[in-house]
């Protein structure tokens, strides 16, 4: 084992060091689940936007049908 110093201050720089290494790991910890989140949270709008934009196809080919049953039906306004 190391020698431990005689200086009280060096021991405690050297704690205070420790405790700054245990800070910064902890911080970059976090920042790895915060770009993760963000990952997740752009995959759920693309999927949200994905369905939105599947659900307006299926709504302009539902107004296309109608308006065949219509003009066949000699119902549609003009």
């Amino acid at each position: 084992m190391a020698e431990e110093p005689d200086n009280l201050m060096l021991r405690y720089l050297r704690k205070l060091d420790e405790k700054l290494d245990q800070v910064i790991e902890t911080q970059r910890d976090h920042g790895r689940r915060l770009t993760a989140l963000e990952v997740g949270v752009g995959n759920m709008a693309a999927t949200e936007m994905s369905h939105y934009a599947n659900s307006a196809m299926r709504a302009d080919r539902t107004d296309d049908r109608l308006d065949r049953i219509e003009r066949r039906l000699e119902i549609k306004e003009a």
